[in-house]
């Protein structure tokens, strides 16, 4: 037996409604309407001279009598909508002690109430209090979304010039996505915009993700933003914000550290993507949605919840629905396969044979690189490892050590680890799940990074990064279990 706010008869043929108040009386006009065959009882025998006036079927019974039972026995479904409860519990009670088989609807009006009418025996248990503010919270998020779009629309319509969306440094998937719907959104109104990025397109998926789609991007180095009157931020408050005083739009779907006096603003933490935010208003504003768009999105709202594995919300479920049909899925399956390069290659054959393991947890060094996105793909793929359930690996390049981690742990959160372990000295970026963090390797050693000692700085950041991560996830390193172990 389970409580439920509604159910679907179709294929059912004959009904009995206990009890005609306005909810039973709602119910039994929809359900004749649908030509169905409905008998009515109830207790008031003006409210039944009534309904026999609209020419429905009533009959007047006390519906917490034992003698119901044999009414109601040819019946397949019996919907108990008194405002009575207790009564509604003995009619559930005495049909089930019969041996009726009947499915039951029955009404409760609180969580204690519901809890009581599925126990006796109802397979259905709605609450009609619940069912209306159900659907007030819907009409008011529906009537809220077609304000903020209008809103939204006026601040992209007063562009005189170009419009200039920002996105995260380094942007990830969920970033750019987001940025291209609203230049969709701006193009759609004759407002020019580019997106612009600081930093670099990351990892092999990142760079596919661009290429395959072929979304445009700038370099912040390469645009003089005084050539831009309007300025969005988008996506950008947990992957480093871009430096910029007059802030017009904001989306996200995290809180922002800085105050931002922005003229237009929607930043929604209870959904888990900023990409399934701009889809609701590409759905709200009715645009023809692009393939690059729709497959954008929708790659976005995976990636962002590890293909709906991590802190996914009923909104980014349903904005996924909406995209899946109009995006390209040969090219999803190329953008989430990229190939694995040489460099990338050598990266995980040095994380294998300098892994150390504390309990579940692995730390690698993977020494000197060129690639950095190749650490992130060391790591998630050394996360395969058996007994293995979070793994860090780290690497210099270019005076600065880069660490990228990987957690399947429930009980840790990888970006506090991180912020925990460096957030002091380094910029770190991330999930619960998925972070990076960013270190100049002078603050990090202490010594002069211009020697040339490069065996010294590796062995002195080893030592350094292996200590404080282990001692921020809770662990011993002073516990040697070897390497390879």
């Amino acid at each position: 037996m389970s409580a439920a706010s509604g159910i679907t008869m179709a294929s059912m043929s004959t009904y009995a409604i206990l009890g005609c108040g306005s909810v039973g009386h709602a119910v039994a006009e929809e359900l004749v309407e649908e030509g169905k065959d409905v008998l009515i009882l109830d207790a008031d025998e003006g409210r039944v001279e009534a309904l026999r006036d609209q020419d429905l079927n009533a009959q007047q019974a006390d519906i917490a009598e034992e003698t119901i039972v044999e009414t109601v026995s040819d019946r397949d479904v019996v919907l108990i909508m008194s405002s009575d409860v207790e009564a509604n519990a003995e009619a559930v009670l005495n049909i089930r002690e019969a041996d009726g088989d009947q499915f039951i609807v029955a009404r409760a009006d609180d969580p204690v109430s519901a809890d009581e009418l599925a126990d006796l025996g109802a397979d259905v248990v709605i609450n009609p209090s619940a069912v209306i503010a159900d659907s007030a919270l819907r009409a008011l998020e529906t009537g809220e979304l077609e304000y903020k779009a209008t809103q939204l629309g006026d601040v992209i319509d007063g562009t005189e010039e170009r419009m200039a969306i920002l996105v995260q440094r380094s942007p990830d998937p969920d970033s750019i996505a987001s940025a291209a719907a609203l230049r969709a959104i701006a193009q759609s109104r004759d407002v020019e915009a580019d997106i612009v990025y600081e930093g670099e397109i990351g990892r092999q998926e990142n760079r596919a993700f661009v290429n395959l789609l072929g979304i445009e991007l700038a370099a912040r180095d390469d645009v003089d933003l005084s050539e831009y009157d309007t300025f969005a931020l988008v996506d950008v408050a947990k992957g480093g914000e871009p430096s910029i005083e007059d802030v017009d739009i904001i989306i996200d779907h995290y809180e922002h550290e800085d105050d931002h006096d922005a003229t237009f603003s929607d930043v929604r933490p209870n959904v888990s993507a900023t990409s399934t935010i701009l889809t609701k208003y590409i759905q709200e504003l009715d645009l023809n949605l692009s393939e690059t768009v729709a497959t954008a999105l929708l790659y976005g709202i995976r990636a962002e919840t590890l293909d709906f594995k991590r802190d996914t919300t009923p909104a980014d479920l349903t904005a996924a629905a909406y995209l899946y049909p109009f995006a390209d899925h040969d090219t999803l399956e190329q953008v989430e396969s990229p190939s694995m390069s040489p460099e990338t290659l050598d990266v995980l054959a040095e994380a294998i044979r300098n892994r150390e393991v504390q309990g579940s947890h692995l730390v690698s060094n993977a020494g000197f690189i060129r690639d950095r996105d190749a650490l992130s793909q060391a790591a998630q793929h050394l996360l395969n490892l058996e007994g293995i359930t979070t793994t860090a690996v780290f690497a210099i390049a270019d005076d600065t050590i880069y660490l990228a981690a990987r957690s399947k742990d429930i009980r840790m959160n990888i970006g506090k680890v991180l912020g925990d372990a460096f957030g002091e000295m380094g910029e770190t970026a991330g999930h619960s799940t998925d972070a990076s963090v960013e270190i100049p390797l002078g603050i990090f050693t202490g010594l002069d990074t211009s020697d040339g000692n490069r065996d010294t700085l590796l062995e002195l950041t080893e030592s350094a990064v292996k200590q404080k991560l282990f001692q921020a996830m809770g662990v011993d390193s002073s516990s040697e279990n070897g390497n390879g172990s």
